[in-house]
């Protein structure tokens, strides 16, 4: 019964949040048992490294689609100042993707030396993929689907999308482009 009604608050909840440009969800816990956390996730990094989201439990994870060549690209400075000043609580993790008018048209080694050449970049950044479309990574199907993540629908309209994770994998907020990572609405999460 506790279930059923931890759910239902959940849903509404979730549809009074969908139509802001940010989506919160205050829950520890996925409203259904079979949803899994971002735990069981291992991408690949730009430098061909393993990113084993397992390695992040006990912290809060920003998960963010980046592009190089984007109006919202100077948020990479943002990112690593937030990475940097919350590192004992929060982790950063980049996904570059080229859905959004080829705005990242480079390489993995492209990508890596803008970042770090032009951001100084440290947070993990993974390979470049896709995050809509037929070709949506894995992770990103589930960030995007509450079938999958059981929290939350969710559309990522252009680069710079922020999804909040929290200390146990569950996701609790989705934050558009326009939200700045140093923005209350992010900073009051953590």
């Amino acid at each position: 019964m506790l279930k059923l009604i931890t759910a239902a608050l959940l849903i509404s909840t979730a549809s009074q949040c969908s139509n802001s440009k940010v989506s919160n969800i205050n829950t520890t816990k996925p409203v259904a048992d079979s949803a899994t956390s971002v735990h069981q996730f291992k991408v690949k990094g730009l430098d061909g490294s393993t990113i084993n989201f397992a390695d992040f439990k006990g912290k809060k994870i920003l998960i963010v689609n980046t592009a190089s060549k984007c109006g919202y690209t100077p948020q990479y400075k943002d990112l690593e100042a937030l990475y940097l000043k919350y590192k004992d609580k929060l982790v950063v993790v980049g996904f570059p993707a080229n859905n959004f008018l080829g705005q990242e048209p480079g390489s993995n080694t492209d990508i890596k030396e803008f970042c770090t050449k032009n951001y100084g970049v440290t947070f993990p950044m993974a390979e470049k993929i896709s995050v809509k479309g037929d070709d949506t990574a894995p992770i990103y199907k589930w960030l995007k689907n509450k079938s999958e993540n059981g929290v939350l629908d969710a559309t990522i309209k252009w680069n710079f999308n922020k999804f909040l994770i929290n200390e146990n994998g569950v996701i609790i907020a989705k934050f558009d482009s326009g939200t700045k990572p140093f923005d209350e609405e992010i900073i009051g999460k953590l």
